[in-house]
């Protein structure tokens, strides 16, 4: 197995072999065919989230091929494909569970964070928490879906709960909007898309998915929304899309971490506007999510890397070095 590793937060990740792990009871092994790049792993990286654990291997948006079934496991052929997703175990027995909100669970597990994830040529998941793969995506499409795809889809599912979304912002033009957007669009919404002052190639990027309109998140859109979504880590951006939002809408802010929100008038917020989060996910996002972007011609911009260049390509988003999604390929797969 190869792997790159993170010893501690605030390091470079360092390169490793070893042998390779074997799955217990409920788990598989899979050869991983691409890993995303997400957000939440620099967070990870840089200490942004609390260490949970040391040595680390991260990484969760995982494809990969099955090559060992742990017992108990059945009905997951050799070969088969699956995606692994930041949700990589929940207790099953928390209140939270019980209702169906499991990515509320009070003792989950995380892929990539508690869990050895995907910068590597193998891995280990738990298999009721794998994903089929729909073949219209190739492995390095599908991997951006597994996090950013999806938690732009809980965060629209949140955005659209209660009353009809027709014009919808989002801030933050990077791997979970670019494929929102898309989605959106498919679905008969107007987009609104708000990048960094002066990022001339992620406004390129919008206009050419069909966004309405394309500016800098220091811009006002020329009409209220219905609803925004803050992708950016940014909580500067929450009071200018309170701002942006019409009476009785909605801004639900999609990421894992995010800097302190600033205070903010109360007039902003009145007339019924709402302010929520989404945490995580919930397999059945995945179950839905997935055809339901087959079926929207979801495609996602891709930069892709070696693995073993892990560390520049998490430089480059840091650096917002590229638009869209960045992806690892392990050496010696094609993608």
């Amino acid at each position: 197995m190869f792997a790159m590793v993170l010893d501690h937060p605030k390091t470079r990740l360092r390169a490793e072999r070893c042998a390779d792990p074997e799955p217990a009871a409920g788990e598989l092994r899979l050869r991983v065919c691409a890993c995303g790049v997400c957000r939440t792993d620099l967070h990870v990286v840089d200490g942004d989230l609390p260490e949970r654990r040391s040595p680390l291997v991260p990484g969760h948006e995982i494809v990969g091929r099955v090559d060992a079934v742990g017992p108990g496991v059945e009905g997951v052929a050799l070969g088969s494909r699956r995606g692994v997703p930041w949700l990589g175990e929940t207790c099953g027995r928390c209140r939270y569970c019980l209702a169906g909100e499991e990515n509320l669970c009070d003792a989950p597990g995380f892929t990539g964070w508690t869990r050895d994830g995907g910068y590597a040529d193998t891995v280990i998941a738990h298999a009721e928490f794998c994903f089929p793969v729909p073949e219209t995506f190739s492995d390095v499409e599908a991997a951006p879906l597994l996090c950013a795809g999806l938690i732009g889809y809980r965060a629209w599912t949140k955005a659209c709960e209660g009353r009809p979304v027709r014009s919808l912002g989002l801030y933050g033009f990077g791997a979970a909007a670019h494929l929102l957007a898309q989605l959106a669009i498919w679905s008969g919404q107007a987009v609104y898309a708000f990048t960094r002052p002066g990022d001339e190639p992620a406004q390129a990027l919008a206009r050419r998915l069909g966004c309405r309109w394309v500016g800098g998140s220091d811009e006002a859109p020329p009409e209220r929304l219905d609803a925004a979504i803050v992708f950016a880590p940014v909580g500067g951006l929450v009071p200018i899309a309170l701002r942006a939002v019409d009476k009785g809408g909605i801004v639900v802010c999609g990421g894992i971490h995010m800097s302190d929100i600033p205070a903010f008038p109360y007039e902003i917020l009145w007339e019924e506007r709402r302010l929520v989060s989404v945490a995580n996910l919930t397999r059945q996002d995945g179950r839905d999510y997935l055809p339901l972007a087959a079926r929207a011609g979801v495609r996602p911009q891709v930069v892709t890397y070696p693995l073993s260049e892990a560390n520049q390509a998490l430089d480059d988003l840091r650096g917002g070095a590229f638009s869209g999604a960045a992806v690892l390929i392990p050496e010696g797969v094609s993608g």
